[in-house]
């Protein structure tokens, strides 16, 4: 991870940097807070506090490349930072989160009302280490990695970042994203399959339970493993958009229904019932 250089890579890092911090990603929080699932300690834009080195094997005969999973204190350390100061942020998180609940810190966080560990520099220093640290095993899961366009990269390194270990769940796509299903195929098919190739990587995401459940986010990734996304991102985006946002075939009929029960209920009554008023704003969820 040293020996990473710019020129190894087609994009720009700080790009995947500057939206892994945004808040409609990762987040940006500079003290300590519980994952919202885990429970564990985050920091920054979502690093570990507390994650042990594990051993993670590279499974592909066909690729060379190791992974690479170090713990969160080597991670820290790589990123200059002084590993008194990790200790210290985990010993403030375990009294706090013994008196917090998880909701009490979504607010608190929502308000700012955290006092900063890290300043923006240190913070800024541990999503460069793990972005790096994402490209690496990028890498480990992509055979032809070097090969991908600078934004089907940043893509691939941007899922790892995201998922770390549990990307190797996703075996549609990763058998996808090697080509293990278009091998075979001879040349004077070639412009045809690679185009077949990178609808295939796209569906299979398109089909996953994270872009089900992260929309917003996932189309704008999906996005980018388009071949031809440099040339009209709009139009790729939009593509993954009407696939993964379809428009409800019914929800003006529903809307016109709820207005003509609300004005009989209220031409009978003058008032209009409790179930009926709130069921007209239910919220989807993001």
């Amino acid at each position: 991870m040293f020996d990473f250089k710019d020129s190894d890579i087609k994009f720009n890092l700080q790009t995947l940097m500057s939206i892994l911090r945004d808040q409609r990603h990762e987040g940006w929080v500079l003290a300590a807070y519980p994952d919202p699932n885990t429970h564990r300690p985050l920091i920054g834009a979502g690093f570990s506090l507390d994650v042990p080195a594990t051993e993670h094997l590279q499974l592909d005969p066909l690729n060379p490349h190791p992974f690479l999973e170090p713990s969160s204190a080597q991670l820290w350390q790589a990123a200059g930072l002084d590993p008194a100061l990790m200790q210290k942020i985990l010993g403030r998180f375990n009294r706090d989160a013994s008196l917090w609940t998880t909701k009490q810190y979504r607010r608190k966080i929502r308000m700012h009302a955290l006092t900063p560990e890290l300043t923006e520099e240190e913070a800024t220093k541990l999503l460069r280490i793990s972005a790096i640290q994402a490209v690496y095993n990028a890498r480990a899961y992509c055979r032809n990695f070097d090969h991908l366009t600078g934004p089907q990269q940043m893509a691939l390194s941007q899922l790892v970042f995201q998922m770390g270990v549990n990307l190797e769940e996703f075996v549609q796509f990763l058998s996808a994203i090697n080509g293990d299903a278009f091998q075979n195929v001879s040349l004077n098919n070639a412009a045809a399959t690679d185009s077949d190739h990178w609808r295939t990587v796209q569906t299979t995401l398109i089909e996953s339970q994270w872009a089900r459940r992260y929309r917003g986010r996932a189309s704008t990734v999906i996005a980018m493993f388009d071949p031809d996304y440099l040339d009209n991102p709009t139009g790729a985006e939009r593509r993954v958009n009407a696939v993964l946002h379809p428009p409800s075939k019914h929800r003006h009929g529903r809307h016109q229904a709820r207005v003509v029960r609300t004005a009989s209920t209220k031409g009978r009554g003058g008032k209009t019932s409790a179930r009926q008023t709130t069921s007209g704003h239910k919220r989807d969820s993001a």
